[in-house]
């Protein structure tokens, strides 16, 4: 049997938890109660097993002693999400940018899956998808 994790969270180096909490609950996400928030870290439900935890820049630079990357510079990774329409991929991203981010390219559409992004307030790139997998099976 493959290796799978029964639960995933991921850390995110922020500049300020209390705007990037409420960057991430305005585009509709909750925080996760069974993690408390603090001024260091607030716990962001993404789905059922997948969590982002935003950490306060100076807190997070104590968890490695790998100098942290300076996303107005470089990217580390794109967060790719995928959701059930291609309104809500609109709706999402054009909430996002009113709430401060930024787009991350143009829209695109590959027929099957419909592709397009933003930039949260820390630089974080973030890829929200639809994919229509019964036209993607032929």
């Amino acid at each position: 049997m493959a290796l799978t994790s029964a639960f995933t969270s991921f850390n995110l180096p922020v500049k300020n938890v209390e705007q990037s909490k409420a960057f991430f609950t305005g585009l509709g996400f909750e925080l996760n109660p069974q993690f408390p928030e603090n001024e260091n870290s607030v716990a962001i439900v993404i789905s059922d097993n997948l969590q982002v935890m935003l950490i306060n820049q100076a807190f997070f630079n104590t968890l490695t002693e790998k100098e942290s990357v300076d996303t107005s510079k470089y990217a580390q990774m794109t967060i790719a999400l995928a959701f059930e329409s291609r309104e809500k991929v609109d709706e999402i991203v054009n909430t996002a940018v009113s709430l401060g981010g930024k787009l991350h390219a143009e829209p695109e559409d590959h027929g099957s899956m419909y592709h397009w992004g933003f930039v949260d307030l820390d630089g974080h790139l973030w890829a929200i998808n639809y994919m229509n997998m019964v036209a993607a099976q032929g």
